[in-house]
């Protein structure tokens, strides 16, 4: 794990899931809930950035902090891939600090999402 490190994860949602996000997250929002005239349903915000949470959990990351920007709707069907590029890794006692910066794409290349986030990693 070292500075420039990038990590990829891609992930399509279908409407069962965005359902029983909403279920267990509580946001009935009539946009999750309500297909479009298309069928689709707007995939929750948090669900969407999840797919950096995959990453994490390979890395054994343990985030302190996490920032998010929105910047258009993600709906079922859509794959999104989020990229994750490591800015820092510095050694500590017994871990690593690390900061990242996420960038999630849908399948036409444009950002849906963008974020950043630092936090730790434990040394075995």
């Amino acid at each position: 794990m070292k500075k420039g490190d990038v990590f990829t994860w891609e992930r399509t949602f279908t409407n069962e899931e965005v359902l029983e996000f909403g279920q267990l997250s509580g946001d009935q929002g009539l946009h999750h809930v309500q297909p479009d005239e298309q069928g689709r349903l707007m995939v929750h915000g948090l669900l969407t950035a999840s797919i950096g949470t995959k990453i994490g959990g390979d890395l054994n990351y343990i985030a302190r902090e996490m920032v998010s920007e929105f910047i258009r709707p993600v709906f079922t069907g859509d794959t999104i891939t989020c990229e994750v590029t490591l800015t820092d890794v510095a050694q500590a006692e017994g871990l690593k600090r690390v900061k990242m910066i996420t960038v999630y794409r849908n399948q036409k290349g444009k950002e849906v999402l963008t974020g950043s986030s630092h936090g730790i990693v434990r040394d075995l």
